[in-house]
């Protein structure tokens, strides 16, 4: 039961992130980029510029063009990615048509309109990206290139937010391709749309280096060493409550003389906090020493992606 418990609210703390990263994805579009007639990559931005010209929801478009998206991540990535990313899409796609018209048109204009292009478009990269972070690292998507992000990157160690930032320029400078409409009907003339297509590829830098920093802080991970004389039940610990392994390591101290055993943990920086309750409350008199780590590999941390090399496994030893 209590593993079983476990399950359910690490499910639940999942969903709940990805809801947050995906509210903060749509109001960084509806209050910072729509108001301005910005243009993004991805499928947001294909849908920006399909509302913009057509005024059909971004929701609809952003929907439909999707499903075709959805069905090669369900089918590469598994039931699991394809169910939370299922629930990301519905919700950003109902939220997308939703939250614009219910945010107050003086909030739209103080906080985005009368501030410049410029800010809005950097306020709402952060926003955007942020939310692609958080919605990515709890196993969703927001669609799109993200979807394609995920793929690659389960094979391949590719930044997301420089495959992602890639693949949207050239959905950025198609913006100039077609007509664009203000909220008050009017045309926007060419010079304003290549304006606006130089502020969409600031937008997908901003947005793409905000993924990568929050990716690589939620990833990364700390090497913990506990010296400890209640080492069995700090260890008993961290492997039945954080299921995490333990390694114990024979020491003796020079200066007493006294054989002793030291906790080796490798784990998330995320999971940093709770380890310093456990043996804190177990021995207070505990002497740690706490150091970041490149890179982690194995069971339950990353997974070593390379490209097999011709000539086989003589020709990969010889790199």
């Amino acid at each position: 039961m209590p593993a079983l418990k476990n399950t359910i609210w690490t499910t639940i703390k999942e969903y709940l992130f990805i809801v947050t990263g995906l509210l903060a994805y749509v109001l960084g579009w509806a209050i910072f980029l729509i108001p301005n007639n910005l243009v993004g990559g991805g499928v947001s931005g294909l849908s920006a510029i399909i509302y913009y010209a057509t005024g059909i929801q971004m929701g609809y478009s952003y929907l439909v063009i999707n499903v075709i998206l959805l069905l090669a991540g369900f089918k590469i990535l598994g039931t699991g990615f394809g169910g939370k990313t299922i629930f990301a899409i519905v919700f950003a796609s109902v939220m997308l048509n939703i939250l614009p018209p219910l945010i107050p048109e003086y909030i739209s204009q103080e906080l985005a309109v009368s501030n410049g292009k410029m800010l809005c478009t950097i306020i709402g990269g952060v926003l955007s990206g942020v939310g692609i972070g958080m919605s990515i690292s709890n196993g969703g998507s927001t669609g799109g290139t993200d979807i394609i992000a995920l793929i690659v990157g389960k094979f391949r160690n590719i930044s997301p937010g420089r495959l992602i930032l890639a693949m949207d320029v050239v959905i950025i400078l198609s913006s100039m391709l077609f007509p664009s409409y203000t909220a008050s009907g009017e045309l926007v003339p060419f010079p304003e749309k290549l304006a606006t297509a130089v502020y969409g590829l600031i937008l997908i830098t901003v947005s793409g280096y905000s993924v990568d920093l929050y990716l690589s802080g939620s990833k990364q991970s700390v090497q913990v060493i506990i010296f400890s004389s209640r080492y069995k039940e700090i260890a008993d610990a961290i492997v039945e409550d954080m299921k995490r392994g333990v390694t114990i390591i024979h020491a003796e101290g020079w200066y007493t003389k006294k054989e002793s055993q030291v906790i080796l943990v490798m784990t998330r920086k995320t999971d940093l906090n709770l380890l310093l309750r456990y043996v804190k409350t177990i021995d207070p008199d505990a002497f740690l020493s706490v150091s970041t780590v490149m890179g982690v590999f194995g069971k339950g941390f990353d997974t070593i992606k390379v490209k097999p090399a011709k000539g086989g496994r003589k020709a990969d030893l010889m790199k």
